[in-house]
């Protein structure tokens, strides 16, 4: 398989917004460590998956080779406004839209003018990708389940390998997902729950450990915690890599009450 690279991503705005916050600092510098590994593997397209971009009937895919816009987030709008500049590899975003009909999920691609891209494309896409390569960006349908998503990865993996192509992995999303309910001091953020801290920094050790230690610590530390959709973005990594021998955790705190990380796999 051509990937020559993979990531999990927090998709919150805030350490992009506000890096200088210190509670988010760690993951703004993060994401500075992780955008440089991305670019030493020499990617020729990222393949992005988001779990804020929400599909119900089909999986979609976005393929319009250029959106450009200013996006303002649902929650965190009055932190900032989010500029995007995103160019996509039509080629094999088209390609797996076909392919998705191999693994019995019925997929349509997206392609119109000012298109909402969501809030966690485009922090990835501005933290990660400076070199501005391509991407593949693939919908999270509600009804596809963690097996589902890896099997999803796997397609399009395989997709891009029959292009020739290197590929960047990046799964954009949460760790726990106990947000504050009321205004704070952002100054002062923290883990909301002190046993979602505890689980969290668990699950990034199993993380650390490898695809056989992950997968057996994810079901029941997603439902203790109420992962960010299950974290049907790790099971993304899975089915594109084919499994990983460990991971870096660059960096991991709060957004919000809520658990955020960066991390690169170990291929």
């Amino acid at each position: 398989m051509a990937i020559v690279s993979a990531f999990l991503v927090t998709g919150s705005p805030l350490p992009y917004l506000r890096p200088e916050n210190p509670p988010w600092a760690p993951l703004a510098a993060a994401f500075k460590a992780a955008s440089a590994a991305l670019a030493a593997s020499k990617p020729d397209v990222l393949l992005v998956y988001s779990t804020q971009w929400i599909a119900v009937l089909d999986e979609l895919w976005q393929v319009r080779a250029h959106s450009k816009g200013v996006h303002v987030d649902e929650n965190w709008y009055e932190f900032g406004d989010l500029p995007f500049d995103i160019k996509a590899d039509v080629a094999l975003a088209t390609a797996c839209v076909a392919s998705c009909a191999t693994i019995g999920v019925s997929a349509k691609p997206v392609d119109y003018e000012d298109f909402p891209i969501d809030t966690g494309t485009i922090v990835a896409d501005s933290l990660l990708n400076p070199g501005r390569v391509p991407l593949v960006i693939a919908a999270n349908n509600v009804y596809h389940d963690f097996a589902k998503t890896e099997a999803l990865a796997a397609m399009a993996a395989a997709t891009a390998d029959a292009q020739g192509k290197r590929v960047a992995v990046v799964a954009v999303g949460g760790l726990s997902g106990a947000y504050f309910d009321h205004s704070i001091d952002i100054a002062t953020d923290h883990i909301r729950h002190e046993a979602d801290d505890a689980a969290n920094k668990a699950f990034l050790a199993a993380l650390t450990q490898g695809s056989t230690a992950a997968r057996a610590a994810v079901t029941d530390y997603a439902g203790k915690t109420k992962a960010d959709f299950g974290m049907k973005h790790l099971a993304w990594v899975l089915g594109a890599t084919g499994g990983f021998s460990g991971a870096t955790i660059h960096g991991y705190g709060p957004t919000y009450g809520a658990g955020a990380t960066v991390a690169e796999f170990k291929l």
